[in-house]
């Protein structure tokens, strides 16, 4: 039986980024994936098909109805979906084909097939022609997750549908209602919106992106509501029904009872995902999952089995493919004797819509129910030169501080390039920076990321230069 240093169930940004970091240390390791292609959920069936998607929607929507503006006149604009949808799969297939050249390159063995545990050092790994075990010294745990459901709703994956089965549609919906108003049901609603379709949104919360700061929510909905995005928010599915191509939702109130019912041709599922560990038979390495399916681990990412290490969605904290990717290499340094760190607070959330909506840090609302004296910086980008020029006048940036000290305690923002802009509010709060930090700090001119330094001129002395 063929025995590695380290090896890994699950070939997404957290597992295979975790491999590659684990051979740069000099360990042997392996990588075990299910499917044909590895990369996981984020490559294949989440993150860079529904990017490619949002892209090719968002030059489409563009050329039809804002060229005008610029002096470009188009004629005939015809949507080919088919040829959209192949080239959103050639993207992916050069993606995961990358990955596969860093697992040859970095000498880390793949194989292919389901990989499950026989015991707290074996590994079965089963395909479609044969069975075979292979043993780790250390092993991580990174199969991801998967797209939730609602007890009362049954996914035919044809009209009512996950963003796995969204993201191959072959055609434009007539009306597409997403259930779920979180990143997942906006991007892609966002996508079909742009082609043509009409989308209505249910959200049982009473504000979109509800785990965000609130004011990123309140404008992303009247933006969207104002290119005409149906919504429903404070409202439970109680139904969902499917009859030939015709799709039924009912939907109730949670103020006062009134139902909503909807027609549509598709329906998105959009409620979240869940922790990926079926059938890991994780109990022979005498593994538990808590009530959430997530693996319990400890600061240093190790499971009740001191050698078994968890990562990504399948542990406590956000499900981002960033994260996944730090926690890959912090594992593999650990499993080296080093003491890497990682920064939670400092993970920032996006979502890819247009206009873009990005943070990091605390939210205003998470500082009020934490008792902390802050103040708050915003500036508009109806006020930015660079926007103005480019037609983008939709967001703004908003910069949270402490009221006593200046440090930047929260960045989020809404508008043009902000999951671009928001690496440098992590940057500057992880060396701990001050409002007034950023705020004379020299940015160039025109750029977006000027909003950022006016937001924090704002918070810092109460007034931008330039509102």
């Amino acid at each position: 039986m063929e025995q590695f240093d380290v090896v890994v169930i699950g070939s997404g940004p957290g597992g295979y980024v975790a491999a590659i970091r684990a051979a740069q240390l000099n360990f042997k390791v392996a990588i075990i994936e299910r499917y044909k292609t590895l990369g996981g959920t984020c490559l294949n069936v989440g993150c860079i098909p529904s990017k490619a998607w949002l892209d090719s929607s968002e030059r489409y929507f563009e050329t039809v109805h804002s060229h005008d503006v610029h002096g470009i006149e188009v004629k005939d604009v015809k949507l080919n979906t088919k040829k959209m949808s192949e080239r959103v799969q050639k993207v992916v297939s050069e993606i995961t084909g990358g990955v596969s050249f860093l697992m040859k390159k970095n000498k880390i063995t793949v194989f292919q097939g389901h990989g499950s545990f026989k015991d707290k050092n074996t590994i079965s790994i089963k395909n479609e022609t044969e069975t075979k075990e292979i043993q780790g010294k250390n092993i991580i745990i990174a199969t991801g997750s998967k797209p939730s459901t609602l007890p009362n709703v049954k996914i035919d994956k044809e009209r009512i549908i996950t963003s796995t089965e969204a993201l191959k549609l072959q055609e434009v919906p007539k009306h597409m209602i997403v259930i779920g108003g979180g990143v997942i049901g906006l991007e892609m609603g966002s996508v079909f919106k742009r082609l043509g379709a009409k989308v209505s949104v249910v959200e049982f919360a009473d504000s979109v992106i509800a785990a965000m700061d609130a004011d990123l929510g309140k404008e992303l909905h009247k933006v969207f509501k104002k290119d005409g995005m149906e919504f429903h928010l404070g409202h439970g599915v109680t139904e969902v029904q499917r009859q030939g191509q015709e799709v039924t939702v009912k939907a109730k109130s949670k103020t006062d009872g009134q139902e909503v019912i909807l027609k549509g041709d598709y329906v998105l599922m959009a409620v979240g995902r869940r922790p990926y560990t079926d059938s890991l038979n994780l109990e022979n390495a005498g593994l538990k999952i808590d009530e959430r399916g997530r693996i319990p681990v400890n600061d240093h990412l190790v499971t009740s089995v001191p050698h078994i290490y968890a990562i990504g969605d399948i542990v406590r904290g956000p499900m981002l493919a960033h994260k996944a990717e730090e926690e890959g290499v912090f594992v593999a340094e650990v499993i080296a004797g080093q003491k890497p760190h990682i920064n939670y607070n400092l993970i920032p959330g996006v979502v890819y819509t247009w206009p873009e909506v990005a943070g990091v840090g605390l939210t205003e609302q998470e500082l009020k129910s934490k008792g902390i004296d802050y103040k708050v910086g915003k500036f508009s980008f109806v006020a930015s030169g660079r926007a103005k020029a480019s037609n983008e006048k939709d967001g703004f940036v908003k910069v949270l501080a402490d009221k006593a000290t200046d440090e930047i305690l929260g960045v989020h923002m809404i508008g043009p390039r902000a999951a671009d802009m928001i690496g440098e509010a992590v940057v500057a709060m992880e060396f701990r920076a001050s409002a007034e930090d950023v705020g004379r700090i020299s940015h160039a001119h025109p750029t977006y990321s000027e909003a950022l330094k006016e937001a924090s001129l704002a918070a810092w002395s109460g007034k931008a230069i330039n509102a």
